[in-house]
């Protein structure tokens, strides 16, 4: 089914509504999971440890042996990044402005410019800075090291409700516009990330991952190779991502896996705000011009008493 639905899904992607109301079988993507070798992060080792849970691996902390684990490079969480005063009065903000139905039964707060990853255009339309409300997590981002020099191009809300069967399918977030650090601030409730290994030799113009080549020395950290990432197939890693907790996918974590949130692992309401950077080319490469506009209106930051008069992207 290709048409756009009520709840807001579209082509393959689906929530309990539209499964009900359409009579579509979707696969249990926790089922297919389930069939390999499961393994769990570690936020403070930063090593994955064998165990579907990733929250009792991270309750086993005290008695884990690097030799026991394997390093997951390019993944970094961060708990307690917010108070919980600090995501209260956030989500109370959140809540004030519009929420716009979105796929696979989430809603979103997209702040940012018009995008095509398919034509690989660029536009900047309507947007004219973020909520000042939300400033101060994007000033605290720039405190942590692995994020001193981030400059957010995009901020999207998105809620995900159990009772909508709220998910995400497996995916890379596109590699044209959006550059290498993925960043996540978990504002209301917990979660779980699975990630599995994908071979972007066979499948390289998917998420115009073929563009990763124009700026592949410039990244934080360098891709596994073959060998390495050979090491991860056939397996599944759980990344807890705790209520008022950051996280951070760069290099290969970004790169060569596959995330998703699997519908099973949303218990209540949750709320994040996904942060985007420019790629190198849109910073100072060639796109530097098209990039300039966006860039400039992403340091602005406008009172929430005006998110009447703007519309959720």
């Amino acid at each position: 089914m290709n048409t756009i639905r009520p709840c807001g899904c579209k082509g393959v992607r689906t929530c309990l509504q539209c499964e009900q109301d359409f009579n579509i079988e979707k696969p249990s993507l926790l089922q297919q999971m389930k069939q390999l070798e499961a393994f769990s992060f570690c936020p403070l080792c930063e090593r994955i440890f064998k165990g579907w849970d990733p929250w009792q691996v991270r309750a086993q902390h005290p008695a884990h042996k690097k030799n026991d684990g394997l390093l997951l490079p390019g993944m970094y969480v961060k708990e307690n990044f917010l108070s919980a005063n600090e995501g209260e009065l956030l989500m109370q903000k959140l809540d004030a402005m519009p929420w716009a139905a979105s796929q696979s039964g989430r809603r979103k707060q997209n702040f940012g410019p018009k995008t095509n990853f398919r034509q690989r255009k660029l536009k900047n339309g309507i947007f004219n800075g973020f909520p000042a409300s939300t400033r101060f997590v994007q000033e605290r981002l720039r405190k942590e090291p692995l994020l001193s020099e981030f400059q957010t191009i995009e901020q999207c809300s998105l809620e995900y409700e159990p009772a909508k069967g709220a998910s995400i399918d497996p995916h890379v977030d596109d590699c044209w516009i959006w550059g290498e650090r993925v960043v996540t601030v978990n504002c209301l409730g917990d979660a779980v990330l699975t990630l599995t290994a994908f071979d972007a030799r066979a499948m390289h113009s998917k998420y115009n991952l073929d563009l990763v080549a124009h700026y592949e020395q410039r990244l934080m950290l360098p891709l596994a190779d073959e060998k390495e990432i050979d090491t991860f197939k056939g397996k599944v890693i759980r990344v807890a991502m705790p209520n008022l907790s950051l996280m951070v996918m760069y290099g290969p974590a970004r790169y060569q896996f596959e995330h998703a949130v699997l519908r099973e692992d949303i218990k209540t309401r949750r709320v994040c705000i996904a942060y985007r950077e420019f790629t190198p080319m849109y910073i100072d490469g060639e796109e530097i011009l098209k990039g300039k506009e966006v860039t400039q209106n992403a340091h602005k930051f406008w009172e929430d008493s005006k998110v009447i008069a703007i519309k959720a992207i």
